[in-house]
């Protein structure tokens, strides 16, 4: 998916955390974690063996509720979840001390979502019923994403909600169990209309009115609730149905008056259904084949500690001390091939590329198993022009996925290769299977309809800007205005119309990033190549970045002052009072460069193998 976000400036970002972290505990004289591994999840802590244990176990249980809702959905993704479980609060904030940037927040549990990694922290002095609600309601999102195409916001929320409520309790767990959203609704109506919870992100909708988030939240949990369990929802399997024609593509005004009945019938008795004070819940055996004492348990080093400490810091943004946790790893332990690992990364933060692609390089001398090593030095030194250097990337994108299947970005990144290769078919193939391990990410969709495009099959990849541009909005939907702008118009469904957001008073230009220039004051100079003229943009104000999902190295490393030379990119801008520069840049859009359409194929004996 584009990821449209607002940025801080890099400096003062660094500067905030570096500021608190001088009165947060510091991690680096904390004695080293104890590693649980669980048949699915790897759990590090401080507390003890059977600490970690009992929450392996709670992951276990939950994501075995989950498969008992969703029988047929892939439960492992491309981005492994790594647990964290703290003995207490300060241990916990010596973890993450971002979490206590927040006035009065002394959180139970965190959720870290990212593209190659995933992070949840909980604390083991605070595990009670309802503590970790946000970390299984997180985690229920990342599953939801690695199945569903696309969810509408209400669904989506509702069902995090819905399952992050689940309570286990001895030999049984206790799935669709109230949310404490339900006072706030229970003796009154829905404040919100049913029309309106089913088109609208609260976020953007009700931006700033965090009371009216919340009640959104509590109406659509209560709204699934009522779907699951409610008279004549035939304890869910209406549901699966309407699930089943949203991935069809249906619309989902139509679908659900189709499959539920009249916004107002349903209205009514979900409001019914809340005050009635008899809330079901499904009852689920926790007899299961996993057992505790199966899991595997060792301490880990204290070079190792403090590289999965800095891990966790660089993918959380809150990154100013793991430079220093990673030396102190490496000059422990210069054989420790994930602290070269996350040298690398940092390396590659601060744009220091050759040293970056060097510790990637001894990091995998050092462990085969570190593919994003393998990924980032492959894709760092990655060349298209020549069938020889094609080879060298396809090999290396090979070797990563042959470590981690799942992982999506190196599937596009070969299937782009086969593209410049001129192998149409195979691209195909590469790009469907990503869009199959995250069909969340709508770039991984318009990748496949690019690709359609250059296969002349242009009905299909009309249906896909289509549905894109229908479902995302910003950057997401922009991309799928331009592929569809690309269509011939006969080619096009004839009901459709698409047209790009743009933002008020504002003038818009493409071309090709030649420099962005970072100061010390937070001001960002983009230059851009348009046809024969370079065009220069200041940073004024608010600034929105997008990219597309394409992108490489993606919304884990994206920083607009490092690694944007040479892409495509969308600038909109207000012409300046003065004549000096061509305006300030109100928001900037990265999209990928792929060859221009054309019928050749590439010839039989093509470097380009096949897997």
């Amino acid at each position: 998916m584009f990821f449209a976000c607002l940025r801080w400036p890099k400096h003062c970002a660094l500067a905030a955390t570096l500021a608190f972290s001088l009165c947060a505990p510091s991690f680096a004289d904390q004695k080293p974690l104890t590693e649980v591994r669980s048949p699915n999840f790897r759990v590090l802590t401080d507390g003890s063996d059977r600490d970690g244990r009992r929450i392996a176990l709670e992951f276990e249980q939950m994501r075995a509720v989950f498969a008992s809702g969703f029988t047929s959905m892939r439960l492992s993704t491309g981005a492994p979840l790594l647990i964290f479980a703290m003995q207490n609060e300060r241990s916990m904030q010596a973890l993450a001390p971002a979490a206590w940037k927040d006035k009065g927040s002394k959180p139970a549990g965190l959720f870290q979502h990212g593209r190659e990694k995933q992070f949840a922290i909980v604390r083991l002095d605070q595990d009670v019923p309802g503590a970790y609600q946000v970390v299984y309601h997180e985690y229920v999102h990342s599953l939801l994403h690695t199945n569903f195409r696309w969810l509408p916001t209400w669904l989506d929320e509702g069902l995090a909600e819905f399952y992050g409520n689940t309570r286990f309790e001895g030999k049984k767990s206790f799935v669709g169990t109230p949310s404490p959203r339900v006072r706030e609704l229970q003796g009154r109506g829905l404040t919100i209309p049913l029309e309106t919870i089913l088109a609208v992100n609260p976020h953007t909708f009700y931006r700033g009115k965090d009371d009216q988030i919340g009640t959104f939240y509590a109406e659509s949990w209560a709204l699934v609730h009522y779907l699951v369990f409610g008279p004549g929802m035939d304890h869910g399997k209406k549901m699966n149905l309407f699930y089943s024609r949203l991935q069809k593509g249906d619309q989902q005004g139509k679908a659900f008056r189709e499959i539920f009945g009249e916004y107002k019938d349903v209205e009514q008795d979900l409001t019914r259904y809340i005050n009635g004070f008899s809330l079901k819940s499904w009852v689920i055996d926790n007899s299961t084949s996993i057992q505790e004492k199966d899991f595997s348990v060792r301490k880990l080093s204290s070079a190792e500690s403090k590289a999965e400490i800095a891990g966790y810091r660089l993918w959380g943004h809150d990154a100013a001390d793991a430079p220093g946790l990673v030396e102190e790893a490496l000059k422990e332990d210069p054989a420790l091939g994930i602290a070269h690992e996350e040298m690398g990364f940092i390396n590659f933060r601060d744009g220091k590329d050759e040293d970056a692609i060097r510790e990637f390089s001894r990091a995998i001398e050092l462990d085969k198993q570190l593919y994003l090593s393998q990924y980032f030095k492959t894709m760092m030194g990655a060349k298209w022009d020549t069938p020889e250097q094609r080879e060298a990337v396809h090999a290396g994108l090979s070797l990563t996925s042959q470590v981690n299947p799942r992982f999506a970005p190196a599937h596009v990144q070969a299937a782009i290769l086969e593209l410049y290769a001129g192998r149409e078919d195979r691209a195909l193939e590469l790009s469907r299977k990503a869009e199959d391990l995250e069909p969340s990410r709508a770039g991984y969709h318009l990748l496949t309809g690019e690709i359609l495009l250059h296969l002349k099959h242009e009905k299909d990849a009309a249906e896909i800007a289509r549905f894109v541009a229908e479902r995302w909005r910003g950057p997401d939907h922009n991309e799928a205005v331009a592929l569809w702008n690309r269509i011939p118009e006969a080619s096009r469904p004839p009901d459709a119309t698409v047209i790009e957001e743009t933002e008020e008073q504002s003038n818009v230009v493409e071309g090709r990033v030649q420099s962005v220039t970072c100061d010390e004051k937070s001001k960002k100079v983009v230059t851009l190549q348009h046809g024969d003229k370079t065009l220069t943009f200041h940073s004024k104000g608010r600034q929105l970045v997008g990219f597309s999902d394409t992108l490489w190295y993606g919304i884990d490393h994206f920083d607009l002052c490092h690694h944007v030379e040479g892409l495509h990119a969308v600038v909109r801008y207000r012409p300046p009072v003065g004549n000096d520069y061509t305006g300030d840049w109100l928001s900037i859009e990265m999209r990928q460069e792929l060859p221009p359409v054309y019928t050749s194929h590439a010839p039989k004996d093509s470097p380009i193998k096949k897997e």
